[in-house]
């Protein structure tokens, strides 16, 4: 566990170019931003250096573009910000990177994986970042679980700090795993088995309890659990795309005897109207007495959508990387930090 990183506060930043990893990987909707949590976490760091005189070169990823692809082009991305600093946006170029000049002292950089070499890890992209900069900032928690160039890579060449929100996150997800209040209970959705299975595995030496829903409910049968952890998969319904409401019954009897909860990912095919299990959890969930954790790009995305989200003890905006880092794991992000 890794409490103690270097606060941005501490930074010495007046007249510095500052380089910002923020997590830029927003839910679209066609061309649009469905869900602007991830966005607006990183406002708190880029208004916090712009008012001590920095220079800020913000950059991240937006989905998993295959070569230099228009569709995912941070275009709509930089366009909210301009938006949110009340500035014109104009492409530029900085560096022999693309980007978008929001105002005289902030810019924001293209989709950083449309060169092979973010998620390759490779040097030699880490010192082009570099040279762009004298400061490294991260303040992409949900991202902090991947050694990519700009998460590991350039913290190596540059003096560097923790971002403000990315402080939030591991001093409230430290506090939980040092003490927690239980029967604590893990609640887990999604569709991919391949990807989930690992991280119940992960949450075995830490929860009281798994409770599973989505596409992968009815595959944990084929998870070991070793006798540590009582597991439950939700049953599916007939047509496939929700659990049944029995199984929501099950999970909520359990969730109302936890003393803390953390939740990732809904438990139906919440994008195609298949929402009614989630919601019952949700409503559960909140009107207990447990202190509550949701976390990952799709469950905010919808907690939002149903005006639930404020409602939450804490919303973090790390999915994979706040459920490695309750498990225990190391994040490369936070090392490369300290």
């Amino acid at each position: 566990m890794i409490i103690n990183l270097p606060n941005l506060k501490q930074a010495d930043v007046r007249d510095k170019k500052i380089f910002v990893r923020c997590d830029f990987d927003v839910p679209m909707d066609k061309s649009s931003i469905a869900d602007d949590t991830r966005l607006v976490s990183c406002v708190s760091t880029i208004k916090y250096l712009l008012q001590n005189g920095a220079i800020v070169i913000a950059a991240g990823h937006l989905g998993r573009p295959v070569g230099e692809d228009p569709k995912f082009s941070l275009g709509t991305v930089a366009k909210w910000f301009a938006d949110k600093f009340s500035s014109t946006l104009i492409e530029t170029q900085t560096g022999g990177f693309s980007g978008w000049k929001i105002n005289g002292n902030f810019l924001i950089l293209e989709n950083l994986r449309f060169n092979p070499g973010e998620e390759a890890n490779d040097p030699e992209f880490s010192k082009k970042l570099a040279s762009l900069a004298e400061i490294y900032v991260n303040e992409a928690f949900g991202v902090s679980h991947r050694a990519h160039a700009s998460i590991v890579g350039v913290p190596k060449l540059l003096q560097h700090f923790a971002g403000l929100r990315l402080l939030e996150e591991v001093k409230t997800l430290s506090g939980v795993m040092q003490d927690p209040k239980r029967p604590l209970t893990v609640l887990i959705g999604g569709a991919k088995i391949e990807t989930k299975a690992p991280v119940i595995k992960k949450m075995m030496g830490f929860a009281d309890y798994i409770l599973v829903g989505g596409k992968i409910a009815d595959e944990v049968s084929n998870i070991q659990t070793n006798g540590h952890t009582k597991l439950l998969g939700g049953k599916i319904t007939d047509h496939g795309l929700d659990i049944t409401e029995e199984s929501v019954l099950e999970f909520i009897d359990i969730l109302s005897k936890s003393h803390t909860i953390v939740w990732n990912g809904p438990l139906g095919f919440v994008e195609g109207g298949h929402s009614e299990s989630s919601i019952k959890i949700a409503n559960a969930i909140i009107n207990s007495q447990a202190y509550s954790i949701v976390g990952g790009g799709d469950t905010l995305s919808f907690l939002r959508q149903e005006g639930f989200i404020d409602k939450f003890g804490f919303a973090s905006i790390g999915g994979g990387a706040m459920l490695d880092f309750l498990s225990g794991e190391t994040l490369p992000g936070l090392e490369a930090l300290r």
